[in-house]
């Protein structure tokens, strides 16, 4: 029992050594893939859908209205907290107990946690990891990286994923040249891009592009970036 409690400990401090140094690498590295991806990819082979679409680019070649849509879209708090928007989270949770429509609460942050490492599912098994990964992210990237790497990893599209390939796809232009506009559609298609098409966009979707539109002005537009 105490070669097994020490194989135990053993495996417990590596897992944490190897987690925070993977975390550290991707400070500077390029997201070579997602976990996401890899699940998206395997379904792939099995049903009749497209394959991973994905280019990274950097935070200077991408038009940071992208990166404003999806912080006015998803997590209108971004600058201020550290990782997780307790005062979202307990207005969720008076909406969800009124019997109002269950909306998320994940920041920016939670979410690039998830997408990385973790898989899709909502048991409370997967939200301690979620919970664990956010916080070294937010230890150890700045406000930046996070939200440079969150506009490259999110699904936008049916297995599309970052503005890179969505931009191309969508509008044929590069990240750089996306029009306000067109990073408003785009972040209107989250959290749910299988569902919500940037192709041909509904009613909704139009009607959500121009919310994100008004929200960007009303956070002060890219002023607001110059917090971190």
């Amino acid at each position: 029992m105490k070669k097994f409690a020490k194989f135990v400990f053993l495996l417990l401090i590596a897992a944490f050594v190897s987690s925070v140094v993977v975390v550290l690498i991707f400070r500077w590295v390029p997201v070579p893939f997602t976990s996401i991806m890899a699940q998206r990819q395997i379904e792939a082979l099995f049903i009749e859908e497209p394959y991973v679409e994905y280019k990274w680019y950097s935070y200077d070649e991408i038009n940071p209205y992208m990166g404003m849509s999806v912080i006015a879209a998803e997590d209108q708090n971004f600058a201020n907290h550290r990782g997780f928007d307790f005062k979202a989270i307990q207005k969720a949770m008076d909406e969800a107990r009124d019997g109002g429509r269950s909306r998320g609460a994940s920041t920016l942050s939670q979410q690039v946690a998830k997408n990385m490492f973790l898989w899709n599912g909502r048991n409370w098994f997967r939200k301690g990891f979620e919970v664990y990964f956010t916080v070294l992210i937010e230890l150890l990237w700045p406000k930046q990286r996070i939200l440079e790497v969150y506009v490259n990893i999110a699904e936008m599209g049916p297995n599309v994923f970052g503005v890179g390939a969505a931009s191309i796809k969508y509008f044929n232009v590069e990240p750089s040249d996306i029009s306000r506009r067109q990073a408003a559609l785009l972040a209107a298609s989250l959290p749910n891009p299988r569902t919500h098409r940037i192709r041909n966009p509904s009613k909704y979707m139009r009607s959500r592009q121009s919310w994100i539109l008004r929200q960007v002005n009303g956070l002060g537009g890219l002023q607001y970036l110059e917090q971190f």
